[in-house]
């Protein structure tokens, strides 16, 4: 069968021609896969790759091509991901897509620092371009250790694959961590710049694939009911917050030595932070949107001092789910003397006209109260109550709280009389994405894999993003490293005693979400 035959049938199977989630359809192109054993392949990539041909939002002959040291032939490879597919994928699996894309997988066998194997990779790509037809368009996903960035760079750069030719496109895709530091950030920017321009470079934060993430776009500037409250005359302070109730047993290759700040709040949360504090962009194109972000990054400082506007934590044993569990030094491959982080929380200030004197609280960790992220704007309280104490004592400050995830929605809280008495309680008016919308919503890596394939950035930060990021959170890490240890806090609690004395110093609290 030839590449261009039968399209109605791999176009079509979940894809009605008025859906308008994702309906723009990639052009002929090849992704080739680094780090393809990974777990972030088994789990995210290739099941998105999959999904997206369900949905008929790829060309039928779009090819995928994965490097590794494996002994595999292109049959044994197309075994391992049709098991990925089989167990991961979201949508329901068909046979004849299957198929369809099975006749694109390739496999190049080698090490990063073998020429040679860049050679074959080349070769197995210029045949796709004659086989299928897929123009000579590649892009390049980098799903492993960012230790490995420069010498894979270095190969795709003097085997000729990260150079277009003519209408072509090259593009590479990372991974975070984005750096370990703002001289590490720095220094990777430059050699993946040094190869691809910064507008072919597609720096991947799963949550900004996520929808419930890009309706904070929709929530603020499509409705004029928003705007003039988002500000420091209503707004009392704002926590964003990323919890999970997981620990880290077998994970310690990763984690050990990165810690929660790094792995969380230097990407997922500074994000959200700036979506949250940006101002209104003249549209919605990529630079528009990255020009406003890195605007309030830029305005985005530590509140000081770090001894009190700070909080870090590691896990201890505990109950959670109804077991107990282990504390971090007790999980394998953690040192009993490990001070790496599981819990971090900062207090952030941005100096703008909107936001002056409003603090924003981030925190994240592991092994809390339950699975969580969320961003809550919590208002002033109203400045006269005319109520008897005893009619309000159970009424807390209103709150806008959007919910990321697990139950994606927006929720409203307000006071509300109690039937039958003059007594005022908080009640929340709840959107929920589940029952508000009957389509299911992408998967996040579907959405952005996608992005990258049709040349589309707004989603992806910039390298500027990621090194004003570093910039603000560096000093903090500089302070821990030689401030003691992290403040131990109980398996299934909300952190160390150090973060909730962190708001009452300033007459707040966290919420328990």
């Amino acid at each position: 069968m030839t590449p261009s035959a039968d399209n109605a049938q791999w176009r079509n199977p979940l894809r009605d021609k008025d859906d308008k989630r994702l309906p723009r359809i990639a052009e002929p192109c090849a992704m080739v896969l680094f780090g393809v054993t990974g777990d972030l392949a088994h789990k995210k990539v290739v099941p998105a790759v999959y999904d997206l041909a369900n949905r008929g939002l790829l060309p039928p002959t779009f090819s995928l091509v994965g490097f590794g040291r494996r002994d595999w032939d292109h049959d044994a490879f197309a075994q391992v991901i049709h098991d990925d597919v089989k167990q991961y994928c979201r949508t329901p699996f068909r046979q004849a897509i299957w198929e369809r894309l099975a006749e694109g997988l390739r496999f190049v066998s080698g090490a990063f620092d073998d020429d040679k194997a860049f050679v074959r990779l080349a070769e197995t790509l210029d045949k796709l371009d004659v086989e299928r037809g897929i123009g000579g368009n590649h892009a390049f996903y980098l799903a492993i250790p960012p230790k490995s960035f420069p010498v894979v760079c270095e190969q795709l750069h003097s085997s000729g694959l990260a150079r277009p030719q003519e209408d072509r496109w090259s593009r590479v895709v990372i991974e975070k961590p984005f750096g370990h530091d703002l001289k590490s950030a720095c220094d990777l920017n430059h050699v993946v710049n040094s190869v691809f321009p910064e507008e072919s470079v597609f720096r991947i934060d799963h949550y900004l694939g996520k929808e419930t993430v890009q309706n904070i776009l929709a929530l603020r500037f499509a409705n004029q009911l928003w705007d003039p409250i988002w500000n420091a005359h209503y707004v009392d302070h704002v926590q964003i917050t990323m919890a999970e109730d997981i620990g880290l047993g077998g994970r310690a290759g990763y984690y050990d030595g990165i810690g929660a700040a790094r792995d969380v709040i230097q990407n997922h949360l500074m994000q959200l932070l700036a979506l949250t504090a940006m101002e209104e962009p003249v549209s919605f194109n990529a630079q528009a949107l990255q020009a406003e972000k890195i605007k309030v990054l830029s305005a985005t400082q530590l509140a000081q001092p770090i001894d009190e506007t700070t909080s870090r934590g590691q896990y201890a044993a505990g109950w959670q789910g109804g077991q107990q569990v282990v504390g971090l030094l007790d999980e394998d491959g953690f040192s009993k003397d490990s001070t790496t982080e599981t819990f971090a929380a900062i207090t952030l200030e941005v100096d703008t006209r909107r936001w002056a004197g409003v603090p924003f609280y981030l925190r994240t960790g592991k092994r809390l109260g339950r699975r969580v992220t969320e961003i809550a704007l919590v208002f002033k309280r109203a400045p006269h109550l005319p109520f008897d104490a005893t009619m309000t004592d159970e009424l807390g400050a209103n709150a806008l709280v959007i919910r990321v995830q697990p139950d994606e929605g927006i929720t409203l809280r307000f006071g509300s009389k109690v039937p039958g008495a003059m007594e005022v309680r908080d009640v929340n008016m709840d959107f929920s994405y589940g029952s508000a919308f009957a389509e299911d919503s992408p998967e996040a890596y579907e959405r952005l894999i996608l992005d990258v394939l049709l040349g589309e950035p707004s989603l992806f930060p910039v390298n500027e993003e990621v090194e004003l990021a570093w910039q603000i959170l560096d000093p903090v890490l500089d302070h821990w490293e030689s401030n003691g240890k992290p403040d131990p806090y109980e398996s299934g609690t909300w952190g160390p005693a150090s973060a909730d004395e962190m708001l009452r110093r300033t007459g707040r609290e966290w919420r328990r979400p």
